[in-house]
């Protein structure tokens, strides 16, 4: 499943910029690579399939980041 970059607003609140999806360069696993919006705006990275999956908040199934708004990115492929 393609993940749109763009602003995105975690489960517990805070929101994050995803810039893209790279591989791993040992397992080949996709991860995310994204900026946290707020403290010390540090730079993370996280399997696609943990990022894209729901959690189970107050009885109710939430994405665990939910898209605010899509943007460019700011990385093509050919």
């Amino acid at each position: 499943m393609p993940l749109q970059p763009g602003l995105y607003q975690h489960y517990k609140g805070p929101q994050y910029r995803v810039f893209s999806v790279a591989r791993h360069s040992e397992t080949e696993e996709d991860v995310v690579f994204y900026q946290a919006l707020y403290g010390d705006y540090g730079f993370w990275v996280r399997p696609l399939s943990m990022f894209l999956e729901s959690v189970i908040v107050e009885g109710e199934q939430v994405p665990r980041f939910a898209l605010i708004q899509a943007e460019t990115s700011l990385f093509s492929r050919p």
